[in-house]
């Protein structure tokens, strides 16, 4: 993509295997898909198939996957396809494999946890000057991983290696746009998580379809709000990487954090919801409620899911808190959004990202 060597997967989840499939499709010539487990990458170049994330979806013949971590010194892109709060410590680890010029395409959604930074300043401190990209949208692995028609969004600072690196990842099945607001990108998939565990939550109470889509509309404006405040643009969570990621992850039990939420719903506590899987907004809401309290942003839906994540408030409890909030004008600004200028970055919200 680079135009000095193949594409390399850094994850072997099921959306990096998707997105590896998807990268062979679109391009000839072999993807590294690497995993940190010799034994499954293994496991997975023996049976040609992900048999514990995306079992009976056949890999392309042109994914290799690897344990190797020097084999990355020859990939010309690299997407990075690793839990959020797990990018930075893979990124030190593999920063001695990786070209000081190699772009990173960061493919998860979520906010680092402790540091209550994006990820796309997680990775700028690891790899400072490392050209960087976010891929984002409505998409479900399975769905990629199969050829399935899924439209994702890729942004990056510098808009001629956003427009290459989208034209690479396209193919028949996945549309790939680009655009150059990185930040706006980032967060739509990360907040939109925290959102959905809401939705879910109506849903596995009872609550119905209406109380779903007003609680998707109203979401949407906090998700507005906030990217606004932190330097988003507004069409871009307009876009795929906001409204239309919402709209998925609100409406389906393949999402993870919409099952986490209908289990929440349905009376089971935070650990018994998440079952022993990843819900990324679970692990993002005390971070978004944290930055958004920071410049002011109204978040009610948000604070109520990490009230409720965290321990500290009922489900019910927080239904009746959301329900009792006083009436306003629909399109009512609120301060957070009139004071706060744009942001392309927030200095408070990249403390620590140096460390470690």
């Amino acid at each position: 993509m680079s135009g000095t060597g193949p594409v390399a997967v850094v994850g072997g989840g099921a959306w990096g295997t998707a997105l590896a499939n998807a990268a062979a499709v679109a391009a000839p010539g072999e993807v590294l898909l690497w995993l940190r487990d010799a034994a499954a990458a293994q496991a997975m170049a023996q049976s040609r198939e992900n048999a514990r994330y995306l079992p009976g979806v056949p890999l392309h013949p042109g994914v290799r996957p690897s344990a190797d971590a020097a084999a990355l010194r020859r990939a010309g892109t690299v997407l990075v396809v690793t839990p959020a709060q797990t990018l930075r410590g893979v990124l030190a680890a593999l920063s001695p494999f990786l070209g000081p010029d190699t772009p990173l395409v960061l493919c998860a959604k979520g906010i680092e946890q402790g540091s209550d930074a994006f990820l796309t300043d997680v990775a700028a401190a690891v790899r400072p000057g490392s050209p960087l990209a976010v891929l984002s949208g409505p998409s479900f692995a399975a769905d990629v991983a199969r050829g399935l028609p899924t439209a994702v969004t890729l942004a990056a600072a510098d808009g001629a290696l956003a427009a290459r690196l989208a034209a690479a990842l396209s193919g028949p099945s996945l549309r790939v746009y680009h655009g150059t607001d990185p930040r706006g990108v980032e967060i739509g998939g990360a907040a939109k998580n925290v959102l959905a565990i809401a939705c879910g939550a109506v849903i596995g109470r009872g609550l119905g379809e209406s109380a779903r889509a007003a609680l998707v509309a109203r979401s949407f404006a906090e998700l507005m709000r906030f990217a606004r405040a932190y330097g988003g643009r507004p069409e871009t969570l307009m876009g795929l990487s906001g409204l239309g990621d919402l709209v998925l992850t609100a409406a389906s039990p393949q999402s993870r954090n919409f099952a986490f939420g209908e289990r929440l719903g349905r009376g089971a506590s935070p650990e018994e919801a998440a079952g022993g899987k990843l819900a990324e907004g679970a692990l993002t809401a005390c971070a978004l409620v944290a930055l958004a309290r920071r410049r002011g942003v109204e978040m009610p839906v948000a604070e109520a899911v990490a009230g409720i994540v965290a321990g500290e408030i009922g489900l019910d409890e927080a239904i009746a808190a959301l329900l009792s909030r006083p009436l306003r004008a629909e399109h009512e600004p609120d301060a957070g959004t009139v004071a706060a200028p744009p942001h392309p970055a927030d200095p408070a919200a990249a403390k620590d990202v140096g460390a470690g």
